[in-house]
């Protein structure tokens, strides 16, 4: 049996030093990340204080950690078979893979070994995927989107595309477009407001808020309803959905912020459409359920 690290200790005579570097050293398992990740979280004390990284312990000192950091290797994504078979494969080469993932499906696994996930599918197929990314539950994906979206999502096969990919995404150079049904037109036909994230949901803040743009235009009216197209240029957690919010019109299913449900879709009617990336730009269908929704939609007049 494996014994399981110890969360407080004493530095050694011959152990002073900067303080993430004395509890990298005691979890030499634990990527840097993961060790920087304790100290922005407040887990790491000293002698009973909440202490900073970059400070020095000498010998003597007590060091706590509230949580071990975690073995990345034991998140490493696992192929997931049947996670595979539910997405749609859409265009696969040497460097990249685009796929259209299911409403419903999470991009990544939260814990190791969860299954279900649209990484997990990539890398049950190519499993070369599974460590090309910074974050080892990324399984090779370049970008996210909420568990509730469907469409397009991109996976890199190898550490030089993933990284030549991550760069377009942080330097802006990337373009996305989605498909929404929302409960009324927006009135507005773009919207800058920043955005900040609060626990699990975004918020409009223009104190502290990062910046975000989205632009839209309506391409169908459904009675009150509206099928409208969002471009993104930059990526906040649910960017599009407070943005439509924001002016007026809120998504169809979307109830964390202000969209009705709809008794046909298991969540909200969002669509990753495209992305155009690297001189490249890739498409995913609308899904079945979301075609049929806006059948009935067009039926009833």
């Amino acid at each position: 049996m494996t014994t399981p690290p110890v969360l407080a200790f004493e530095v050694g005579v011959d152990d002073g030093d900067r303080l993430d570097r004395v509890v990298a050293r005691r979890f030499p398992a634990a990527s840097r990340r993961r060790v920087m990740a304790l100290f922005e979280a407040g887990a790491v004390r000293v002698d009973g204080r909440r202490a900073k990284k970059g400070e020095r312990v000498g010998p003597g000192a007590r060091v706590e950690v509230a949580t071990a950091p975690v073995d990345d290797a034991a998140l490493v994504v696992v192929g997931d078979p049947a996670a595979a078979a539910a997405v749609a494969w859409l265009a696969i080469d040497d460097e990249v893979v685009a796929l259209g993932k299911p409403a419903g499906m999470a991009s990544q696994p939260l814990a190791a070994g969860e299954p279900g996930t649209a990484a997990n599918a990539v890398v049950a197929r190519f499993p070369e995927c599974a460590a090309v990314a910074d974050d080892p539950r990324d399984g090779g994906l370049v970008h996210r989107l909420d568990a509730g979206t469907s469409g397009i999502l991109l996976a890199a096969r190898t550490r030089a595309a993933w990284q030549r990919l991550r760069a377009a995404f942080a330097d802006g150079a990337v373009t996305k477009t989605y498909l929404a049904l929302t409960e009324a037109p927006p009135v507005t036909r773009e919207c800058d407001a920043p955005l900040v994230q609060r626990g699990a949901r975004a918020a409009v803040d223009h104190t502290d808020g990062l910046a975000a743009h989205t632009a839209w235009e309506v391409i169908e009216r459904l009675g009150p309803r509206a099928l409208v197209r969002c471009t993104a240029t930059t990526g906040r957690t649910h960017q599009v959905r407070v943005h439509l919010a924001t002016c007026g019109a809120p998504i169809v299913g979307d109830v964390a912020y202000g969209g009705a449900p709809l008794p046909e879709l298991a969540t909200f009617f969002l669509h990753a459409e495209s992305i155009a990336i690297a001189g490249r730009r890739f498409v995913a269908p609308l899904p079945d359920d979301r075609v049929a929704v806006l059948a009935r939609l067009r039926d009833a007049g």
